[in-house]
């Protein structure tokens, strides 16, 4: 059988950095030409990093854009590149609109340039545009149309594809098989979501028995805001078995000889681009790189999502409020993991409330990550602005008041060690917390980037049980034992636990779970067996902090559904479901 040597690149590109996205295109397509490969592809609108949202709207991005692509053109030779960019096009006069910004000015395609010798030889345009999630394409895009045609690349008839259009069982990619495509390559921009690796395995599985040929899924990789690719490209054969598979969560340059089956009764038109290539030694055959777990590729993904935040967006440190608590145990470690011990710095920042287990649990997590850790206690500042408020209140304050000035002088001083250092404060609130309401505006909830914003409390556990339990280089086992075994506490006033005011969190959790990303309503959730007084009382706490949430520090999406571009409830909004409580 034929045999097409193929380069799947799977790179961590930024948004925007047209100059440094083309440099990092062309070096990998060097890379694959050195390699003796016949094809090499990239991710979905590589050129302008995913998603570019409404820099569309610039005539001179789009102009640049096409510039760039050129450029990385004028270094094609044999080695054919499939690139994903935007194309512009003239946008119909009757299409215009008022010229309100409300759309580009002129037709924009989500497309794939196929380059070679020097040169654009071809377009592939995406017909499927999600819209849905944390996806806006239709606002952006116009899909392709009319009719397929493949390439001829080193005597073999590719098809391509780009993202969506796998997704769709009678959609592009089994259209280019059916029409004697030998091999379908689909450039991606897939974000992590907890089990997206074995859903789309099973979605190509299911493509290449459709479409008669086999696939090679090339997906982008890094952080984007709150989005994180997560890579693990493959390349399924034509019997559905794996046949190449790059690692998840980092660039990598997958290489692999395919051997693809001559299809008789071809249909669609096929565009030369380059002849069969020189005989060569075979590659090696790549070992698949194994899959994470649940646990690691989440914690994974955490550590990806908030580096590459920080260091995209030109911020060295970070520095966190280090509690002695669980959450900011866990985010301390993401964050000496992302960046390393000496980027890290923490305070400890003891009231008249703390305990004296927080401060010393606090110590022992910063001496075992190996971070800089400073003690600032608040409670001379606390009596300070108590008795400022005094006239104010006719009294101390007292109750929430008092308890939200000791969090929201804590924000102060993180702020003030921002400004002064040039450090970007991780925020340390959960999704569980983050849903109900158990945060302080301008207090806890200061900060630039909110790292475990889309992970529950119960989960937060289970990750810091992970990261103890990884074998690899140090920091090992960097949470205490004393630190997962105390009961969560705000340590706001006396003997304050969260179970006072919220629900356990192994009840809360699930409700949560139904509610924010499932969708369902209180008698829904009864219905499946949930407790009808914590629905009650989670739907009532998550309908009234919709405003508060909409303040927060952008976090790493974990889930299919965070807060955020995924879910966009009105802030003013009456509907209710009607009362479960039995």
């Amino acid at each position: 059988m034929p045999t097409l040597r193929l380069a799947l690149a799977q790179l961590d590109l930024v948004v925007g950095d047209l100059g440094g996205n083309a440099d990092a295109i062309s070096r990998a397509l060097a890379a694959a030409g050195d390699a003796g490969c016949d094809l090499c592809v990239f991710p979905e609108l590589a050129v302008t990093g995913y998603p570019p949202e409404d820099l569309l709207f610039k005539p001179r991005f789009l102009a640049d854009t096409q510039a760039a692509l050129e450029r990385i053109a004028a270094t094609t030779g044999r080695c054919v590149a499939v690139v994903g960019f935007v194309e512009t096009g003239q946008l119909a006069p009757e299409r215009r609109g008022d010229g309100g910004g409300s759309r580009p000015p002129s037709v924009l395609a989500n497309a794939a340039a196929v380059c070679a010798e020097g040169s654009v030889v071809g377009v592939y345009r995406k017909r499927n545009l999600p819209n849905y999630g944390v996806f806006d394409e239709k606002r952006w895009f116009d899909p392709g149309e009319g009719p397929h045609v493949l390439f001829g690349v080193a005597g073999v008839a590719v098809g391509v594809s780009i993202c969506e259009d796998l997704w769709d069982p009678e959609g592009p990619v089994v259209q280019l098989g059916r029409g004697g495509a030998e091999v379908v390559v689909n450039l991606n921009a897939s974000p992590f979501a907890r089990g997206r690796t074995e859903e789309r395995l099973g979605v190509l599985r299911r493509r290449v028995a459709e479409a008669g040929c086999p696939i090679a899924y090339c997906n982008l990789v890094g952080g984007q805001d709150e989005l994180v690719f997560d890579g693990a490209s493959t390349v399924v054969a034509a019997d559905g078995s794996v046949v190449a598979a790059a690692a998840q969560f980092r660039d990598e340059l997958l290489m692999v000889d395919l051997e693809v089956a001559e299809r008789p009764g071809r249909s669609l038109p096929v565009v030369p681009v380059t002849g069969p290539g020189p005989r060569r030694d075979p590659l090696p055959p790549p070992a698949p790189a194994p899959r994470l777990g649940p646990s690691a590729e989440v914690y994974e993904a955490l550590v990806l999502g908030t580096r590459d935040y920080l260091v995209k967006n030109g911020f060295s440190d970070a520095v966190i409020a280090l509690s002695g608590g669980v959450d900011s145990a866990l985010v301390a470690t993401i964050a000496t993991d992302a960046l390393g011990a000496e980027h890290v710095h923490a305070l400890s920042m003891p009231s008249r409330y703390s305990s004296e287990g927080s401060v010393s649990d606090a110590k022992e997590v910063a001496d075992r990550l190996g971070i800089d850790l400073r003690i600032v206690p608040i409670e001379p500042a606390h009596r300070a602005l108590a008795g400022l408020l005094a006239p104010v209140l006719d009294g101390d304050p007292t109750g929430l008041t008092d308890e939200n000035l000791q969090s929201r002088l804590r924000g102060l001083l993180l702020m003030a060690v921002s400004n002064a250092t040039g450090a970007i404060v991780l925020t340390t609130g959960n999704k569980s917390e983050i849903a109900t309401g158990y945060f302080t505006l301008y207090g806890d909830a200061v900060g630039g980037f909110a790292a475990i914003k889309d992970i529950v409390k119960t989960e937060v556990y289970e990750l810091c049980r992970y990261r103890n339990a990884r074998p690899g280089p140090p920091p090992l086992d960097p949470i205490p034992a004393s630190v997962l075994e105390k009961p969560p506490s705000a340590e706001l006033r006396p003997d304050q636990r969260d179970d006072q005011s919220l629900p356990p969190y192994e009840l809360l959790d699930p409700v949560l779970e139904a509610y924010v990303e499932r969708d369902r309503t209180g008698p829904e959730m009864v219905e499946e067996g949930l407790d009808p007084q914590v629905v009650d009382a989670v739907v009532r706490l998550v309908d009234a902090a919709e405003y508060k949430r909409r303040q927060l520090a952008p976090g790493v999406r974990i889930t299919a559904k965070a807060f955020g571009k995924d879910r966009r409830v009105p802030i003013t909004n009456r509907y209710r479901a009607g009362p479960v409580a039995r």
